[in-house]
């Protein structure tokens, strides 16, 4: 339990800083799919059903200047040229802890929360 108080609508506040992560939709998928090992652009967009270069893009550079995500340069084990994300040690710590323990109670509740979006 994180000690001391956080007030309503303090920028610093530790939930707000930790919301932050997985504010833009796309952020945690990537972040999750970058759990599978160090990857490409072009397959992260194959790994990722659904999301465009120009949003997959975006949601690369706010994952690097974050720290959660690192840039290799070409691939020394192939011929093929190209940057390689990978996560950075925070990234693994994020994506292999909290984010995991949310799918996870996403996946545990999945029917309670499509049974309240359908009520809605």
């Amino acid at each position: 339990m994180i000690e001391g108080s956080c007030e309503t609508f303090v920028s610093d506040c530790q939930v707000r800083a930790a919301a932050e992560l997985i504010s833009h939709a796309w952020d945690p998928v990537v972040l999750s799919a970058l759990r599978l090992g160090p990857t490409r652009r072009k397959e992260l967009l194959t790994r990722i059903a659904g999301v465009s270069d120009k949003v997959l893009t975006e949601a690369l550079r706010r994952l690097l200047a974050r720290g959660l995500v690192l840039k290799d340069g070409a691939d020394q084990m192939s011929t093929r040229a190209g940057a390689v994300y990978r996560l950075s040690p925070l990234g693994e710590s994020f994506a292999n802890g909290p984010l995991a323990q949310l799918a996870q109670w996403a996946a545990d509740n999945q029917d309670d929360l499509i049974a309240s979006s359908v009520t809605a």
